[in-house]
């Protein structure tokens, strides 16, 4: 397994077979932990973060697998290593976060085939743990990152206190360390500006919304992260509750917003759903974020029923292969702006018309 090979195909939560998967893109658990010998990232020497890369090595990695019938084989990536193309080739695949594409200093990430789980070391803290899932299906991420976390808790020494919990580098997250979050898309609920009022009811009881990359970026393509904000003093099982409880509301909402459009502006979605279609299909130039933009018209049409012969995994694989570093990887070559629009553009026709590849692909 090598980072090249990922260029040819996607990971399990692009798939769109997961529940609820139409409106849930896919369910993540992330755990933050620090090793108990080592001062937290900001106050480590680059002796320390080469000592703690070394701490989670190949052969820890090897053995989780093992354990976990699940996890299948591990690709253990030095960050330090990796040009910056590469870095944010990962940082689009959701497998690392900015900041660690950015950092300086002895980093790593190590990532299973299915792309389903992830480990990112010497970001904020030392040990950034994922699991990802496609639709909704936050109890099966948790049961699977739960099983990896017991097996690195055994091989290292946490970080903890007995009042506290797991310490972290950041005061948010200590307690369970956990970060709860599902990526949904709701193009219909931006169509029919209700979107708002959702977000502000998820604030008043402490639910963050964030944009497809996460914190501090764009909700591009109508993706959003909703996720939990306060982690002390709760339960794992409580956090996911929490989540679990309030996205099934959110599923309610959009799909009525869809119904609401189909019903009362039905000629005005075909139009706007065929036109998107039609752009990307003969488009020969054309920006990341009209892509995204587009895109998002032509799931929730496939959806709707409103276009035939495409399949929902092409079009999440086109959400991620379409970004810049994906596009200049499968090129095998550096690709100025308006050259990456020109490449996306044939990427589309290749992959979106009836003579080309509109099938799924993984």
């Amino acid at each position: 397994m090598k980072l090249d090979d990922m260029t040819q195909r996607c990971g399990e939560w692009l798939r769109g077979s997961g529940p609820e998967a139409d409106i849930v893109m896919s369910s993540r658990i992330r755990l933050a932990r620090n090793l108990a010998d080592f001062p937290f990232i900001r106050r480590c020497t680059p002796v320390d973060r080469q000592a703690i890369v070394k701490a989670v090595d190949k052969r820890v990695l090897k053995d989780a697998a093992r354990k976990d019938a699940g996890l299948d084989k591990i690709l253990l990536i030095d960050v330090n290593k990796l040009e910056r193309v590469d870095r944010q080739f990962l940082v689009e695949r959701q497998l690392i976060s900015r900041e660690l594409s950015e950092s300086e200093g002895a980093a790593a990430v190590a990532i299973n085939e299915s792309e389903t789980f992830g480990l990112m070391i010497n970001e904020e803290d030392h040990l950034r743990l994922q699991v990802m899932h496609s639709g909704f299906d936050l109890t099966g991420a948790w049961e699977r990152i739960s099983r990896i976390d017991d097996f690195l808790e055994a091989k290292l020494t946490y970080a903890f206190d007995d009042r506290l919990g797991f310490l972290t580098a950041c005061p948010t997250n200590v307690g369970t360390g956990m970060r709860v979050s599902v990526m949904l898309h709701l193009p219909a609920l931006v169509l029919t500006r209700q979107l708002e009022k959702v977000f502000r009811a998820l604030q008043k009881i402490s639910l963050a919304v964030r944009g497809l990359y996460g914190e501090g970026s764009q909700a591009s393509g109508h993706f959003y992260q909703i996720s939990n904000q306060i982690t002390l003093g709760r339960s794992e099982e409580e956090l996911i509750e929490q989540v679990s409880d309030v996205v099934p509301m959110i599923i309610e909402y959009e799909r009525k917003a869809r119904e609401f459009l189909i019903k009362e502006s039905q000629k005005d979605l075909h139009d706007r759903v065929s036109r998107a279609y039609a752009l990307l299909c003969g488009a020969q130039t054309i920006s990341s974020e009209e892509t995204m933009d587009l895109l998002s018209s032509v799931r929730m049409g496939v959806n709707l029923g409103l276009i035939h012969d495409l399949e929902i995994p092409v079009i999440n694989k086109l959400f991620i292969h379409t970004q810049p570093a994906h596009l200049q990887k499968i090129r095998g070559g550096s690709l100025d702006r308006a050259d990456r629009n020109i490449e996306r553009a044939m990427y589309l026709r290749q992959n979106l018309r009836p003579d080309g590849n509109g099938s799924s692909k993984n």
